[in-house]
């Protein structure tokens, strides 16, 4: 029996990651900050709560657009395929 609820909470708990982790950003944000007063301690609830969000999937900085102006126009650079 205590094997069954080990393996319960495990699905559990792999089943709500992935769930936030797939949740668009747009989705993540009110709901984060819902659950912000049951756990104010949570540095990652609180970084998904107030991200912004200027166009980008996660919001965690990795396109660099967090640290631009999302106003400013970007240059797009199209590359040729070598030809054989």
């Amino acid at each position: 029996m205590l094997q069954h609820l080990v393996v319960a909470l495990i699905v559990l708990g792999a089943s709500l990651y992935a769930g936030w982790t797939l949740l668009p950003a747009a989705l993540r944000r009110p709901l984060a900050r819902k659950l912000l007063p049951l756990a104010p301690n949570a540095a990652w609830l609180r970084k998904a709560a107030g991200s912004a969000g200027g166009g980008c999937g996660g919001g965690d900085g990795c396109c660099g657009c967090s640290s631009s102006d999302p106003a400013q126009p970007k240059p797009v650079t199209l590359h040729r395929a070598p030809r054989h």
